[in-house]
């Protein structure tokens, strides 16, 4: 995939292409930005300008069809080994490093997921950082930068991406699920521009069991309080998905108050289930739904910060039930 083939960061891929022609790229990038946004596909369209033989990332040449196929012997790939990227895959990689290139001009690594160095593995990094190898190109990914060692931040050039617009992602996506309208709409908003949560694993969650969770929780009464601490339950076993189970509360809670202040149904995210969000609209009041909102937001910052999660869970379900 060249740079034309990617949707949006067109400053980012202006500043590197750029860097490319005049031959004056840094020996150190940090791609920084959500994931699923284009970060992977603009460090692989980098590489394929590096190594293309006609220079132009041909999609056509040996060498482009050997990256599309992740078989280059000049471009190696650093991912997370489980839950982190660990100090015996630095090692490797320097090892790898320190021979001469086999067929591109130089050799070129991709560690997505920088933020999961471990600390040995960082610092292990720092030295590669610190005196690259001529020749060398790295190219860091990474959703969550702060978690990056300052030290490797500041030796790298950062290039911050943005979230692809909801409308642009909206209009991909209509061709992907053979134009349904709804389906589209709800993808687009709650994937906050990421085609990776949009078509990957997060697909089911946002479109069907969606409807089950918010019926679920627009259903608890403080005055119940069994069925409220067995529905916490059940959401402390998503231990994985509890993000964006809570950004769809968020977006159902957000739809409500936008009713509230007359919004068209056009901006509202749940636009699939207008009745229920005029029915439940109707027994709130703009200050229950700002709490609620508000209830929904120190949660996140609660799980972030590694509190017991049924009891963060309970606390908030009352809330939201009150």
């Amino acid at each position: 995939m060249t740079f034309a083939h990617i949707l949006g960061h067109d400053r980012q891929k202006d500043i590197l292409r750029r860097a490319l022609a005049a031959k004056r790229l840094a020996h150190a990038y940090l791609f920084e930005g959500a994931e699923g946004i284009g970060k992977r596909l603009t460090a692989l369209a980098l590489v394929r300008g590096v190594f293309c033989q006609t220079g132009r990332g041909c999609g056509e040449c040996p060498s482009c069809r050997k990256i599309d196929h992740n078989n280059h012997p000049d471009l190696h790939l650093v991912e997370d080994d489980g839950a982190s990227i660990k100090i015996e895959q630095v090692r490797a990689l320097q090892k790898e490093l320190s021979f001469r290139p086999l067929e591109a001009p130089r050799k070129i690594c991709l560690i997505d997921g920088a933020d999961r160095l471990n600390p040995a593995a960082g610092n292990a990094l720092l030295k590669t950082l610190e005196e690259p190898t001529g020749g060398t190109l790295l190219i860091l990914l990474s959703a969550r930068p702060e978690a990056v060692l300052s030290t490797i931040r500041s030796r790298c050039q950062r290039l911050p991406f943005a979230r692809l617009p909801q409308a642009a992602v909206k209009k991909v996506l209509l061709d992907l699920v053979d134009g349904r309208e709804h389906e589209a709409h709800v993808l687009a908003a709650l994937s906050e521009g990421s085609f990776k949560k949009a078509l990957g694993k997060d697909r089911d969650l946002f479109l069907e069991q969606r409807k089950g969770l918010l019926k679920g929780v627009t259903a608890l009464s403080s005055g119940s309080i069994i069925p409220l601490f067995d529905f916490a339950a059940a959401l402390t076993e998503e231990k994985e998905r509890l993000t964006e189970i809570l950004e769809i509360f968020q977006a159902f809670y957000r739809d409500l108050l936008l009713v509230q202040h007359g919004a068209s149904d056009e901006e509202l995210v749940n636009v699939d289930l207008l009745e229920k969000i005029h029915r439940v609209s109707a027994r709130e009041t703009i200050p229950s739904l700002l709490r609620k909102l508000d209830a929904l937001a120190a949660c996140r910052r609660q799980l972030e910060r590694n509190v017991n999660r049924q009891l963060a869970l309970e606390v908030l379900l009352l809330r939201l039930a009150a």
